[in-house]
């Protein structure tokens, strides 16, 4: 349920119902707008009667939400949140949402050696990205492919943020390795871990920005509702990734549904980025994928790019060379321009 306030309502008015409400068991976001200040309400409202409220003057209207998520719902937040993730050493916040913060997020899949790492991160903070990515914790269809350095490719994360000044994101495994993510900028919860709630829960305990992303056959609700899972916890800090589904389709490894770029801005006011390198499985397509995912209005891209593919421990059939990023790069922004000038 969510109650519009009125633009004249007081400070004092807006706390005395806010007690009131919570007083019944209910949890309030509240919203404020240039015009109006909403209060989405939490929890079983059966108990409220609408009228009560509509009949209360600084009430204009009272609306029941249909849909099962509500923190995350646009309705309750018609603003696109902006998700700020701190720079190292201090140096301000870098801004991810609304229609002029839009970041590009580039690394290996996984984190193989300091030089590999250290490299690739020089190379694409040179060509305009501004988050590194990279792959401690893997999780591998297969129990005999390499799963990652684990500690130590986040202890190699950590030095290269130290020496280009990028944040970083890296994918979690498991609530049990929580305190290795301390210095982490991103917590990335991957395809897999999805639905696993009981680490959504523990996600929902920390003030930090996390990167979800939707599983391989999962619905925009029900990706919508896992990210519900960590805003009930109090961590409002999330980024929604479409990452490919899995459909009939072979000659790709996934799917790219660019429709939930639209559709996720319209049912949310949580920022989308989209992952084109899991989504094709191919490094050629990687580029347009890119390009079209920035002209339907993403709010950023994640694409792996590696030194030297062809002997990547993990798929380097879709990363990038440092090369080929630097002139995605400069095509994304050429598309950017384009649509924030429509």
């Amino acid at each position: 349920m969510i109650a519009v306030l009125k633009h004249n309502a007081t400070n004092e008015q807006i706390e005395n119902l806010t007690a009131w409400l919570e007083g019944r068991g209910l949890k309030v976001h509240i919203s404020r707008g240039d015009l109006y200040t909403i209060l989405g309400l939490i929890g079983d409202t059966s108990q409220i009667d609408t009228e009560l409220l509509e009949g209360l003057e600084m009430v204009d209207s009272v609306k029941r939400v249909s849909e099962p998520f509500k923190s995350a719902n646009r309705k309750f937040h018609p603003a696109d949140s902006v998700i700020e993730i701190p720079l190292p050493d201090s140096k301000g916040v870098l801004k991810i949402g609304g229609d002029e913060n839009f970041q590009m997020i580039a690394g290996p899949c996984s984190v193989e050696s300091p030089e590999q790492i250290l490299s690739i991160a020089e190379s694409v903070s040179a060509s305009g990205a501004t988050i590194l990515r990279g792959g401690a914790f893997k999780p591998r269809t297969s129990p005999y492919d390499f799963q990652g350095l684990r500690a130590d490719g986040i202890e190699l994360l950590l030095e290269a943020k130290k020496r280009t000044g990028m944040p970083i994101v890296t994918e979690i495994m498991n609530a049990n390795h929580l305190d290795l993510f301390d210095e982490v900028d991103i917590i990335q919860v991957g395809a897999r871990n999805m639905q696993n709630f009981e680490l959504l829960k523990e996600l929902g305990k920390r003030q930090k920005p996390i990167l979800l992303k939707r599983g391989l056959a999962n619905t925009l609700q029900e990706l919508l509702m896992s990210a519900e899972y960590i805003m009930a916890g109090g961590n409002h800090n999330i980024i929604l990734c479409e990452r490919g589904i899995r459909t009939f389709e072979t000659y790709t490894r996934n799917t790219l549904d660019l429709s939930a770029i639209p559709m996720l801005r319209e049912l949310t006011h949580l920022p989308v980025v989209i992952d084109p390198s899991h989504a094709c499985g191919v490094a050629r397509l990687v580029q347009p994928m890119a390009m079209a995912a920035a002209a339907a209005g993403a709010h950023g891209l994640i694409i792996e790019v590696h030194n030297d593919p062809v002997n990547a421990l993990c798929d380097g059939a879709q990363s990038l060379t440092p090369e080929q990023f630097a002139k995605v790069a400069e095509k994304v922004q050429k598309i950017r321009e384009v649509v924030t000038q429509a």
